[in-house]
């Protein structure tokens, strides 16, 4: 079902979404008999409680716990958390809340109502609600359908989900919104220089290509890069079963671009648009690249293979340095490319990294405003040394087991040379547990933080 508000009408309910501390007065308002239901019931305004307010007609509203200051901080989009609890009613939301912190309450509301159901039936929750007062509905609404995009792309397997169907779904996208693409496949990437696309991909059957996705004829120059590797078995450093049970999502930075394109074309933003993902299966057969292979980049930077499961950097390297020929305003890179920024930060912050103190300061007020939480990690110089081998100009794997997604982004930093603002997103693209508007399964990371930023960055 579609993520949107309710139509207005005068028979929407209230729905009181009260904190604690402000229970009393939420309950001054509500007739005796009510204020006396609420105090049996025992509601405290916990996050994730509610109170169905009964009339003698039947329903007449209800209440939502917003939880401590705290309690919201440790735990985004409150009001989400009740949704399912409610009866199939329209409602109208009673709130103190104003400004990005309502906006979060109405954006988690709507994404609350997400399931994915294209392989089973699943019920989505049937309360529905009015558009708060002084919410932008057209924004919010633009914003959930390009994270639902996103979340199907990702929760889709790579049975359904390879390099064809990622760029089905980003000419299904372009359609919409009269934006262009061109993909270069198969063997023809190798007379289009690139090279390090076609080696990942060559194993597999599923033919490996770059999908471009241009929109926009004015405004400053965005490109956005995505890793789509639809599945990873890792390559003849084949992953063990445990590590490979979720490598359907390891295309969740091409879906994240996606999403975020979704986003931004819908808002009509004055941007040129460009969109580059390399769409791939790192499989095993008999011409897989191997171990100790040394590969010829675009960029003409040379590559030692020590480890096939870190492929995700090359294949993002060539469509940086595609990027990068062009010297737009701002390149922005979004992979699922390390764990080792799982082990630093865990699966619910987005690490990022800038070349500029500027833009990292614009993502991070961006994340902030629209309760998409990122940390800015370092571009540290000192380590440029561990991913030089001596044999080559860099090594795709280097070995000792320290600052891995340090050393990832430094080795993409290497294909930009030309674009002075460079960001890389280390994104993990997957909610291992049900929370408040974030089913367990796929999810963007990152992409609403660059969206609320684009206006700082870009001073539009």
């Amino acid at each position: 079902m579609p993520l949107t508000f309710a139509q207005d009408t005068d028979a929407a309910l209230p729905l009181y979404l009260v904190a604690p501390d402000g229970l009393d007065a939420v309950k001054a308002r509500l007739t005796p008999s009510q204020a006396t239901w609420v105090e049996a019931n025992g509601f405290t305004a916990n996050i994730g409680e509610i109170c169905i307010l009964p009339d003698a007609l039947g329903l007449s509203g209800a209440l939502a716990g917003l939880g401590t200051k705290p309690a919201r901080q440790r735990t985004r989009f409150a009001l989400a958390a009740v949704r399912a609890k409610l009866p199939d009613a329209i409602f109208r939301l009673e709130t103190d809340l104003d400004g990005e912190a309502l906006t979060e309450q109405a954006l988690g509301w709507l994404l609350s109502g997400y399931v994915f159901d294209k392989y089973a039936p699943t019920a989505a929750p049937k309360a529905q609600l009015v558009t708060p007062a002084g919410v932008d509905r057209t924004k919010v609404e633009i914003v959930a359908a390009g994270e639902a995009l996103t979340r199907n792309l990702i929760n889709t397997p790579a049975s359904d989900m390879g390099p064809d169907e990622l760029e089905a779904a980003a000419r299904d996208l372009a359609d919409c919104f009269g934006a262009a693409v061109t993909v270069v496949a198969g063997e023809d990437l190798l007379s289009h220089n690139l090279p390090m696309i076609h080696a990942v991909g060559r194993a597999s059957p599923r033919a490996p290509r770059l999908i471009e996705l241009n929109w926009g004829n004015s405004g400053p120059k965005l490109t956005l890069v995505g890793k789509g590797v639809c599945f990873d078995t890792g390559g003849l450093n084949i992953k063990p079963g445990a590590s490979m049970g979720l490598m359907k999502k390891d295309m969740g930075g091409a879906a994240t671009v996606l999403g975020l394109s979704h986003m931004i074309m819908a808002l009509g933003l004055k941007v040129q648009l460009r969109v580059l993902i390399p769409a791939v299966e790192n499989a095993i057969s008999g011409n897989s690249f191997r171990p100790q292979d040394i590969l010829v980049s675009r960029k003409g930077l040379t590559v030692e293979i020590n480890n096939t499961d870190a492929e995700g950097r090359l294949v993002l390297a060539d469509a940086l340095a595609l990027a990068d020929e062009e010297n737009p305003d701002l390149i922005v890179s979004m992979a699922t490319l390390t764990g080792a920024a799982r082990v630093a930060v865990g699966p619910d912050l987005a690490p990022f990294y800038a070349t500029s103190p500027r833009d990292a300061a614009a993502i991070v007020n961006g994340a902030e405003k629209a309760a998409d939480p990122v940390w800015q990690m370092p571009f540290w110089d000192p380590y440029e040394t561990m991913i030089e081998p001596g044999i080559a100009d860099l090594d795709n794997a280097p070995s000792g087991g320290f600052a891995g997604s340090i050393t990832a982004a430094l080795f993409l930093r290497r294909f930009v040379t030309q674009t002075p603002r460079y960001v890389h997103f280390d994104i993990y693209g997957w909610n291992p547990s049900a929370a408040p508007a974030r089913p367990k399964g796929g999810i963007g990371q990152g992409h609403r933080a660059l969206l609320e930023a684009l206006s700082d960055l870009f001073a539009l």
